[in-house]
């Protein structure tokens, strides 16, 4: 019983230590994860709907470097689609940094490639939700080399906006009246349909620069730039300059030459057998020239 005691003791404290180390590293991890966030976020990014006269398009802009460029941006659009906002541009690539060759044998090559991956993302984010979309993207940060975040007021921008598409509207109908009462002549009717136009137009472009501007401030803009560490690629390949390697052995090559040999001479013997009249008419000739010389004589 006085042996069982103390190992009872020995079991409980190691079981309490383990279970602190446990609640330590939760306890790290959070507090990682808190500066992580504290760090990307700001107060630029959080919406208040204290002060109505204030109109504010916020945008985001950060360069990053995560464990792997295609994960982060799965992940990173997953979480867009869940916050309600949408991806309009991304460009995923590959740059080749520089390329070495060494030959490992006669007739191969070891090529190594060194090439960094990238991705430029913009994303399209609620406005009231920019804040939180920026601390779940730096899970997937590694290193950070900046982010910039901007609040640009154009609450002054929508109000003369507003003004001008108020005058144009009052000159517009001050125009129409004018042309059906007082505008007989061909030529000032000309001129004021042309400033009626004209006063129609600044109101049309004030009115889409207030929509476009709304637009901007219901959805944040956040533009990542993300990239990952060298990757480096191997290939073993054919070495094209040491052409002395495909070459055959001197076995091959005395065997390629008795054929060659063996080929002309068939050749030779062949061209005698065309011409075999040739000779006929040779020693016919001779043996004529022999007769007539032996009757002279």
């Amino acid at each position: 019983m006085k042996k069982i005691i103390p190992a009872a003791i020995i079991i409980i404290s190691l079981m309490s230590c383990s279970q602190s180390r446990e609640s330590k590293s939760k306890e790290d991890y959070a507090k990682a994860d808190t500066t992580a966030n504290a760090f990307i976020s700001s107060s630029a990014a959080v919406e208040k709907n204290k002060d109505t006269t204030r109109k504010f398009i916020r945008t985001a802009e950060l360069k990053f470097k995560v464990k792997s460029v295609l994960k982060s941006t799965y992940a990173i659009e997953d979480l867009t689609s869940q916050q309600g906002g949408f991806v309009t541009y991304t460009k995923l690539s590959s740059t080749v940094d520089y390329v070495s060759t060494i030959p490992v044998s006669a007739d191969s090559s070891l090529e190594t490639t060194f090439y960094t991956v990238s991705n430029s993302i913009i994303l399209r984010i609620p406005n009231t939700k920019l804040d939180s979309t920026l601390k779940q993207i730096s899970k997937n940060i590694d290193y950070l080399d900046y982010r910039i975040i901007k609040a640009d007021d154009v609450g002054l921008q929508i109000l003369s906006n507003n003004l001008t598409q108020k005058r144009a509207a009052n000159n517009e109908e001050r125009l129409t009246t004018a042309i059906d009462k007082r505008g007989k002549k061909l030529n000032e009717t000309t001129i004021a349909e042309e400033v009626l136009l004209s006063k129609q137009e600044q109101a049309n472009s004030a009115k889409i620069a207030n929509m476009s501007l709304t637009d901007q401030i219901k959805f944040s803009t956040i533009n990542l730039s993300i990239y990952q560490r060298q990757t480096v690629k191997r290939e073993l390949i054919t070495n094209n300059k040491n052409t002395t390697a495909f070459e055959p052995n001197f076995g091959s090559k005395m065997v390629e030459a008795f054929k060659f040999g063996w080929n002309i001479f068939v050749e030779i013997i062949l061209i005698l057998i065309r011409i075999w009249w040739l000779f006929l008419f040779a020693i016919i000739s001779y043996i004529i020239y022999k007769r007539y010389t032996s009757r002279r004589k």
